[in-house]
C-alpha cells in the first residue's frame, strides 16, 4: 500500500523545523562540531544547509547552479558557507528566521519532507537525540525516495531487490527479501545513511543495511 501524497507538505516541514530549533537551542559550544551523518559536514554545517535550502527559490536555484558549473556538491557547499556563522547561536538565529518560509528549489514537494526528516536525523543521531516524526508523512518521503534515482538524490537503486515494509505506517514497496522497520529508519537507509542492523529485521535486513552503507 502506498501513502497518500497529494497534501500540503508545508505544515509538516514547518513543524519539523520548529522541533529541530528547540532541540538545538541548548547545545553546548563543542557539540556543534559533532560530525553529522552527512559525510564531511558537522551538525553546524547541516543546520546552515537547512537554512540555505529554506531560502532557495526555483529561479535562485537555477542561477546558483549555473554559477556552480552544474555541480550540486559545489552549490551545496557555497550555500553552507553563505549561511554558517562563526557563532553557532547566530546560525541558529538565521534558521529561526526561516521557520515558516515556503520557498523551494524546483523539485517535487515530497523532497521538502525528505530534507526535513533526513537532515533532522543527520543532526540528532550523532548528538544522541531522538526525533518524534509523523510516520505517515515519513512514509510519503520514503515513497518518493524509492522511486527516485540515487543520481537525483533518491534511493531507487538501494531499494532494488528488497521488499521494504514499514512497521509503523501503511507502506510496502518492492519485491525480494523482506526488510521491516520504522519508516524513518527505512528512509535513512534508502537515503544512504548508516543504520544499525538491529534497527531493521527480516531476511534481507543485513544485506540491505550493508548496501546502504556503501
Amino acid at each position: 500500500m502506498t501513502p497518500r501524497r497529494n497534501f500540503d507538505v508545508w505544515p509538516v516541514v514547518h513543524a519539523e523545523r520548529l522541533a529541530l530549533l528547540k532541540d538545538l537551542e541548548g547545545l553546548e559550544p563543542g557539540q556543534w562540531k559533532t560530525p553529522s551523518l552527512c559525510p564531511g559536514w558537522d551538525v553546524h554545517d547541516v543546520l546552515a544547509h537547512l537554512t540555505d535550502t529554506a531560502k532557495t527559490t526555483r529561479l535562485g536555484f537555477m542561477r546558483r547552479l549555473v554559477l556552480a558549473g552544474f555541480d550540486f556538491d559545489k552549490d551545496n557547499a557555497a550555500g553552507v558557507t553563505a549561511q554558517r556563522r562563526q557563532d553557532p547561536a547566530e546560525t541558529l538565529a538565521g534558521f529561526r528566521d526561516v521557520l515558516t518560509r515556503t520557498s523551494t528549489p524546483p523539485a517535487a514537494p515530497a523532497t521538502r519532507l525528505v530534507e526535513a526528516f533526513v537532515h533532522g536525523e543527520d543532526i540528532r543521531r550523532p548528538l544522541g537525540m531522538q526525533g518524534d516524526y509523523p510516520a505517515a508523512q515519513v512514509s510519503t518521503a520514503l515513497a518518493h525516495q524509492v522511486r527516485t534515482s540515487v543520481k537525483m538524490g533518491g534511493g531507487k537503486e538501494l531499494a532494488a531487490g528488497f521488499t521494504l515494509v514499514a512497521t509503523d505506517a501503511a507502506f510496502e514497496h518492492g519485491a525480494g527479501n523482506e526488510v521491516r522497520g520504522p519508516a524513518i529508519t527505512l528512509l535513512l537507509a534508502v537515503s544512504g545513511r548508516p543504520v544499525g542492523e538491529g534497527e531493521l529485521t527480516g531476511p534481507g535486513a543485513a544485506t540491505f543495511v550493508q548496501r546502504a552503507r556503501c
